[in-house]
């Protein structure tokens, strides 16, 4: 989100590659593991290359309000989850609550509700069209078209916990 915040208020003068390696060596954390970092670069290169169609997605579940009138954090926030809806495998669910955690962090309560509630619009807008299979299935959850994973069907004449 730092590295969205900063390329928004360099506007179309910031090249992508110079303001991560800038971020990574100015500012990021030394202790961040390799994986994260990597995501982290991957959010930021990635919503940059495709802010316009973020945007418009954005712009259709924020009636009556401007991007460019949205707060610089509320508005990257928004452009990452959205980014990550659309091209990364993270369960969409999930990228809600760690967008709302960063907006905890970094801007107000009411933003937090403001977030989650034009987030939640375009995930119910995305479920719709092309539902997403969470990459990570609990075990009791039903696998598609079959059992549940690891549950062992009662045999017959056998009685379920829920009809004794």
């Amino acid at each position: 989100m730092q590295m969205l915040f900063a390329a928004d208020l360099g506007g179309a003068a910031v090249r992508p590659d110079e303001l991560v390696c800038s971020y990574w060596d100015e500012l990021g954390e030394p202790e961040m593991d390799e994986g994260a970092r990597e995501f982290a670069t991957r959010l930021t290169v990635g919503t940059l290359a495709h802010v316009a169609a973020i945007d418009e997605r954005i712009r259709s579940r924020a009636e009556h309000w401007r991007i460019s009138r949205m707060a610089v954090v509320d508005r990257n926030i928004l452009r990452m989850a959205v980014y990550e809806f659309l091209h990364e495998q993270t369960p969409r669910t999930v990228a809600i609550n760690e967008s709302l955690e960063i907006a905890r962090r970094f801007s107000t309560y009411e933003a937090t509700q403001f977030i989650n509630g034009i987030l939640d619009a375009i995930k119910r807008d995305l479920d719709r069209e092309h539902p997403q299979e969470d990459a990570v299935r609990h075990p009791d959850e039903e696998e598609p078209g079959g059992e549940p994973d690891g549950g062992d069907r009662p045999a017959d004449g056998e009685k379920t916990a829920s009809a004794k």
